[in-house]
């Protein structure tokens, strides 16, 4: 299923680019990310933007990888709003209800925003960067739990907590 869900959601992302590289870079990295969580959390990585980013419905995650994939790929897309603060606002207020099986969904958004504020501190995207930053404590609030994926909060609690100019 591992191959399908790539395959699926390189297909499904096509041209996009993820700044100035091609949309695989990012899944990739959070894929790799989720290797020590299991196959199911990398098939959601390799799922977790095409809801929000391309022509891809729940219902056709439903069909190809079953109910709890796509139970967990619906909790990973924001919410609608008029601004990111908005979309973001939602989308923890529905982050800090989840729990049992579907707290994988909660992994791979960590798995993402590492990768995000990785690829930030990399390419130095201080602006965006600095998003992550003031949005943390709401998204740490809404996402975190105790012992659910403690090595990739660690690290990114530490590339956040920088200053701007050490991190970035």
């Amino acid at each position: 299923m591992l191959d399908a869900a790539r395959s699926f959601a390189l297909n499904a992302h096509g041209s996009q680019k993820y700044g100035d590289r091609p949309y695989a870079f990012h899944l990739e990295a959070v894929v790799s990310l989720l290797s020590p969580y299991g196959s199911e959390a990398q098939v959601i990585g390799y799922l977790h933007d095409v809801v929000e980013d391309t022509e891809v419905t729940e219902d056709d995650i439903r069909r190809l990888f079953g109910p709890r994939i796509a139970e967990c790929v619906s909790l990973l897309t924001d919410s609608p709003g008029a601004s990111r603060a908005e979309r973001k606002a939602a989308t923890y207020a529905r982050l800090a209800t989840v729990g049992g099986h579907a707290e994988l969904a909660l992994v791979v958004k960590a798995a993402d925003r590492l990768a995000n504020v990785r690829s930030c501190v990399a390419d130095q995207k201080h602006g965006l960067w600095e998003v992550y930053r003031q949005e943390h404590p709401g998204f740490r609030r809404a996402a975190y739990r105790v012992c659910l994926c403690e090595p990739l909060w660690v690290e990114l609690d530490a590339l956040l907590e920088t200053s701007s100019g050490d991190a970035v």
